[in-house]
């Protein structure tokens, strides 16, 4: 009878593991990653302690596993700009959403940007065709059908394999500077919903959410009607979280949309109370004053301030020379969050 190989495991010797821990100990008090790492071993510690099922201790192993091959991928493209695509692994190549999503991240990376997809068949094959396998990531799910890795991006470096869907889409949501949505089934609304529920509770970053569908589609004009008719005439959301996302069936407007968003606008860090919204160029006085005339249900306390980074930002030194609009954030409204940005790009 012919056995399958297992694969191969680098284990640690206890030799080694109490040598790094060792290490790890020694590290200076002020090293932030290694206070970081000192909590996680204290965490894995504990976990020790609780006495687990075995099940519950391969949930929390593969998914570190996960997250740290995932991160390492990711790392050596910290500074491009990517947007993920969410979409339909049934699109067939006939189909005309196939050919927005190619035509799409194909003008996407000429614009500058990476594309993030799923790896697998239809709308993601379409966007890694598009975007090439250089400007590609994929990050595959394990299913039982459906979802291998597609030519384009098979046996790619920048191919991550996950099992768990949480870890996924982590990774779709924390490395993307923009999210692109096509038609798709079940597994397109719960990404597109996850994607609209973190930006709606200020969970995420502040970023573009673009529905695109071909000329004549109508799949998301329906998703629409139904969100106003069903969740904003019911108040089950505010007027302003229809601003959170935009549907199109124009490359050049979603493309339009990504670019203009980051004109001035760069990143925002909360420190305390406080919002550090960076900028690529600074506002004159004059401007923020208006803005604190316009904007003054977002403060909690004082006003808008034109400053430098904040002494707890100096830990990031690559964005210290930005300039900032600091103020003391309420955080009622992510959405409202959405149009000061709008606001700020267009001065």
């Amino acid at each position: 009878m012919k056995t399958t190989p297992s694969r191969s495991r680098t284990i640690l010797t206890n030799d080694e593991i109490l040598r790094q821990i060792r290490s790890l100990l020694e590290s200076p008090e002020d090293d932030l990653s290694a206070g970081l790492l000192k909590e996680l071993m204290a965490g894995i510690i504990k976990l020790h302690d609780a006495h687990l099922e075995p099940l519950d201790l391969k949930i929390v192993n593969r998914a570190i596993k996960e997250l740290r091959h995932a991160f390492r991928v990711f790392r050596d493209y910290h500074h491009r700009k990517k947007v993920s695509i969410f979409g339909s692994a049934r699109t067939t190549a006939d189909d005309p959403n196939y050919r927005i999503a190619f035509d799409f991240c194909r003008r996407v990376v000429e614009a500058g940007f990476m594309v993030i997809t799923g790896g697998a068949d239809g709308i993601m094959r379409a966007a890694q065709e598009g975007a090439g396998r250089e400007n590609s990531f994929g990050v595959n799910i394990m299913l039982p059908f459906e979802q291998g890795p597609n030519n384009t991006i098979a046996d790619d470096p920048k191919l991550v394999t996950f099992k768990y869907f949480f870890t996924r889409k982590l990774i779709f949501q924390k490395e993307a500077n923009a999210i692109a949505l096509f038609p798709g089934g079940f597994g397109t609304h719960d990404e597109g919903f996850e994607i609209l529920t973190l930006a709606q509770t200020g969970k995420s970053e502040p970023q573009p959410i673009i529905c695109l569908q071909a000329a004549g589609c109508d799949y998301w004009d329906d998703w629409y009607g139904f969100i106003k008719r069903q969740m904003l005439d019911r108040r089950l959301i505010s007027p302003e979280d229809l601003g959170l996302f935009k549907i199109t069936s124009s490359v050049q407007e979603a493309i339009d949309e990504i670019r203009t968003f980051y004109t001035r606008f760069h990143s925002i860090r909360y420190v305390g109370r406080q919002l550090a919204m960076r900028l690529t160029s600074p506002l004159s006085a004059e401007q923020v004053a208006a803005i604190h005339e316009q904007f003054a249900d977002l403060l909690l306390e004082g006003t808008f301030e034109l400053r430098g980074a904040l002494p707890e930002e100096l830990d990031e030194p690559d964005l210290k020379d930005l300039p900032r609009l600091v103020f003391a954030s309420n955080r009622r409204s992510a959405a409202r969050l959405r149009q000061l940005i709008n606001h700020v790009n267009r001065l």
